[in-house]
């Protein structure tokens, strides 16, 4: 951890039994993977169950929205002042670690995890700084060029809000690590690389207009 940068406390549900030395609580290492990707895992109880659902979510400052539809039971349960306990993980895979013994096979990655209580976006104003963010998550500066949600669709729609402060992220980022009395045995080890790459677009056949600056500049 750097010296004097801004870091979320450490509690004992964001500190790791294992590998610990690859864990970080500051918040500009935590920020810059939840700014590289738009899907998130969203952990909660229901009926006495754990229930782990996929759906996108966005950052704003400190601030976690995570997307849903009225009628689903996370988005229920986080009604009221009471709101829902959640835990969000998020997870990018950069490679995969290949060693010459099936044990020490590994994953280089970037994570974040995420405890709290989530809370429904009610007031109009944060809705729609929310949606704006879930749109422009992905692709931004898209929020800008489309139409906005309209009244149904704002009804069928729900965002909830998970303040950043009990969070961490760990990361590996290491070579393959055979043991030594693994070192001379006739396979191949080593790193390969894993990253998401956009493909052309394919435009709708009712899109008369160019491609965008804001889906150019995502394209680079």
């Amino acid at each position: 951890m750097s010296d004097g940068a801004a870091s979320y406390a450490r509690t004992p549900r964001t500190t790791p039994t294992r590998y610990k030395e690859r864990a970080t609580w500051e918040q500009d290492a935590i920020h810059a993977v939840l700014d590289s990707t738009w899907l998130c895992h969203l952990g909660f109880m229901a009926d006495g169950a754990p229930v782990v659902l996929p759906t996108i979510y966005a950052r704003v400052g400190d601030r976690l929205y995570i997307h849903g539809s009225t009628g689903s039971r996370p988005m229920r349960g986080a009604k009221g002042e009471q709101g829902l306990a959640v835990c969000v993980t998020v997870t990018l895979v950069d490679g995969l670690v290949l060693t010459k013994s099936a044990f020490n096979h590994s994953v280089n990655f970037r994570s974040v995890v995420a405890h709290g209580t989530a809370h429904q976006v009610t007031d109009p104003e944060e809705l729609s700084v929310a949606l704006d963010a879930l749109v422009d998550q992905a692709v931004p500066g898209r929020s800008a060029e489309v139409r906005p949600a309209n009244a149904k669709e704002l009804a069928a729609t729900a965002v909830v809000r998970l303040v950043l402060d009990e969070v961490s992220a760990k990361t590996r980022d290491d070579g393959a690590d055979d043991d030594e009395a693994d070192l001379d045995l006739p396979y191949w080890a080593g790193v390969v690389p894993v990253s998401t790459v956009l493909g052309t677009p394919a435009p709708h056949t009712s899109t008369t207009v160019p491609l965008p600056a804001h889906l150019r500049a995502l394209l680079g």
